[in-house]
């Protein structure tokens, strides 16, 4: 009985595999937008409940579609930039590889040096994420309207939005995790997934546990955790289902902001342990740093997505504190404010 899954054959990065002027259509962009239209109609649905109504505004339509797309906007601007400055490291022996801290205007070119169009190959979460909130606190603070609240009302909806974003993850074959003995373990397409040599003595150990032959391979391809589905599954769906059960129980506007800052920090920061780091990053800290990344050999090395998620948690907890503290104070002004109107009951 073989202890692992092979990646299925008939998933392809391409919709229309083989059809040469549909070969820009991608499961990946397709997520995309049904991440945003998943998005826009859960906020929707979060402004007809009241999440977002005051005393003194009107919410229309167009005022929904355009905080999203300032929020969407950013966010793609945000998770670019930071992908090609941060993730993407520069090396000199490779004439394909660029440095985007001296070539900038590369950053959001689509085409390699022969032309080829290639798209956007690289797009980080933490830089979407704070590319998104300085979108939607730009459009809240354009037009006049409570940041907090409205910032509320869209994490209802971007958790299941993102879980389309890890799907499609998993349908480009990428971001996969590290090699694994669990049943579930699967065998990625190569040239994506790392191979190795089958005359080491763990590769046949390891071979050995999960029933796979490897007495005719020149190199060996292990099955790995579908990590893309573990972040799918908890920092989409679980996380969203937690934030949309908290959502009519608010102590404060910015406690649903704080749930799915600290919520996905402590999800991520738990699944890197199964994802494989960034070849080119490797881990940061750690005892060290130096370890394969294709296994986990020690819980203390820590790649860059986890120091991310780190600063996640920690600000949820700051920002957590502060905004209930305000709510308090506000509270308190109110309380005093109508206990010095209130006049005097005449004997």
């Amino acid at each position: 009985m073989f202890l692992y899954i092979q990646y299925p054959s008939w998933i392809h990065p391409e919709i229309f595999p083989g059809i040469q002027w549909l070969s820009l259509l991608r499961w990946y962009g397709l997520m995309y937008v049904f991440a945003f239209s998943t998005a826009y109609f859960i906020l929707k649905k979060v402004s007809k409940e009241g999440a977002l109504n005051t005393q003194t505004y009107k919410i229309t339509e167009d005022d929904l579609f355009s905080f999203i797309a300032t929020g969407i906007l950013f966010l793609l601007l945000g998770a670019r930039i930071f992908s090609t400055l941060i993730y993407n490291t520069y090396d000199p022996s490779d004439p394909t590889s660029i440095n985007y801290w001296t070539h900038p205007w590369l950053i959001f070119w689509p085409f390699d040096s022969s032309m080829n169009f290639t798209g956007f190959a690289g797009m980080s979460y933490h830089g979407g994420f704070v590319g998104g909130l300085l979108g939607m606190i730009f459009w809240c603070k354009r037009h006049k309207q409570p940041v907090a609240k409205w910032i509320d009302a869209m994490v209802c909806a971007i958790p299941l939005g993102y879980t389309f974003g890890r799907i499609g993850n998993f349908m480009n074959g990428e971001l996969y995790g590290r090699i694994t003995t669990a049943p579930w373990g699967m065998i990625f397409k190569v040239p994506r997934s790392e191979r190795f040599d089958p005359a080491l003595q763990w590769v046949q150990d390891f071979a050995a546990q999960i029933g796979m032959d490897i007495s005719t391979q020149n190199l060996v391809n292990l099955p790995r955790h579908p990590s893309q589905l573990y972040e799918a599954l908890f920092e989409g769906l679980i996380l969203w289902l937690i934030i949309w059960l908290c959502r009519n129980h608010k102590k404060f506007d910015g406690m649903l902001s704080c749930i799915y800052t600290g919520g996905y920090g402590i999800f991520r920061f738990v699944i890197e342990y199964f994802r494989e780091p960034d070849a080119d990053l490797g881990y940061r800290i750690g005892t060290d740093t130096s370890a394969p990344i294709y296994t986990n050999t020690s819980l203390l090395n820590f790649s860059t997505g986890q120091i991310l998620c780190f600063l996640m948690i920690i600000g949820s907890i700051i920002a957590a504190i502060l905004l209930y503290r305000n709510e308090k104070k506000k509270a308190a002004q109110v309380v005093s404010k109508n206990q010095k109107n209130k006049k005097p009951v005449k004997k």
